[in-house]
């Protein structure tokens, strides 16, 4: 239970900030998904750059660590580029 003013405003912040990255990152996780279900060339390779954005976005935002972007992005890259 919150005993000051600034500690309910920081509660609601909190909760505020929480679900927006719950929100960006179950939207990374999809377009990740999706992106590795692609089976065609083209299509892949237009949803690369924007997968690899929302990756770098929260690696930024410290939301995803940034090691873990980084390998997300090199095994999605190698993925596009095995893809025939």
């Amino acid at each position: 239970m919150a005993n000051h003013k600034s500690s309910e405003k920081r509660n609601r912040q909190t909760e505020t900030r929480s679900e927006n990255n719950k929100y960006y990152s179950k939207t990374a996780r999809n377009a990740v998904k999706n992106l590795r279900s692609t089976t065609e060339k083209a299509a892949a390779g237009e949803m690369l750059p924007k997968v690899n954005s929302m990756l770098d976005r929260l690696a930024k935002k410290n939301i995803i660590h940034k090691k873990k972007a980084s390998n997300l992005k090199s095994s999605l890259t190698k993925h596009v580029n095995g893809l025939s």
